[in-house]
């Protein structure tokens, strides 16, 4: 998948030196001429980094206005934000990385250097948007651990092997932890056809799940019965 870069507010002139280098490596970059723009653009599509400056126009040197927009952008956002600015002094890059910037390059550097540092940013965000993607796909529940993105389930920290459907069964009732999810709705949730004559298949796998994971199958700490009703993890 292209990568979507965004310049906002840079007053330095790279756009043109930067977009077929930045072409070549399948990023795309967009323009936002203004806050207004900057918004839909950002509302509109993914956007995977952002460059911009801290000094608002030629005439008024000033960062203030230029780091409070910083600021508010990674309020709203945790993509890499690198400012490429005229100024080189030291003060100048501590504020605006204090105030969430990422990277700062002063213009004029090496095309190609901003390239790499692009490059550098658009990995880190990449790395870490999949670490979380990953993260959210592990559930546990006390010593119950179920990392789907292994298809492994792990018991204070020992491995356990299920079968294709008790996993399925295991992970559906952790994942809906707390609730009593009645014979139907399992089977149906699992094998995704009507349940008939269904409670003997339930219960089979139940037990085997157990055994697997229960210290004493007879006192479940994780997989447990709800007379009348179904079954529930937790």
């Amino acid at each position: 998948m292209d990568k979507n870069v965004v310049i906002y507010n840079n007053n330095t002139g790279i756009t043109a030196s930067l977009r077929p280098l930045l072409r070549g490596e399948s990023i795309r970059l967009l323009v936002a001429e203004s806050r207004k723009q900057l918004r839909q653009i950002m509302a509109g599509q993914q956007i995977h980094l952002l460059i911009t400056d801290v000094v608002w126009s030629d005439q008024d040197q000033d960062i203030t206005e230029g780091l409070e927009t910083l600021q508010q952008i990674r309020q709203m956002s945790s993509l890499p934000i690198i400012v490429v600015s005229a100024r080189d002094d030291e003060t100048s890059k501590i504020l605006a990385l204090n105030a969430g910037a990422d990277d700062y390059v002063v213009s004029g550097c090496n095309p190609l250097e901003l390239l790499a540092r692009i490059k550098s940013q658009l990995r880190r965000y990449t790395q870490l948007v999949n670490m979380c993607a990953n993260i959210d796909k592990i559930y546990q529940v006390d010593g119950l651990v179920i990392d789907d993105n292994t298809r492994q389930v792990f018991v204070d920290h020992k491995e356990v092997r299920l079968t294709p459907i008790e996993y399925k069964i295991l992970k559906l009732l952790v994942q809906e932890r707390g609730r009593v999810l009645s014979i139907t709705q399992i089977y149906e949730a699992i094998w995704h056809m009507q349940a008939i004559g269904a409670d003997n298949t339930i219960a089979v796998h139940i037990r085997h799940i157990r055994e697997k994971i229960e210290r004493n199958p007879k006192e479940p700490r994780y997989l447990k019965v709800v007379w009348g009703t179904g079954y529930k993890v937790g």
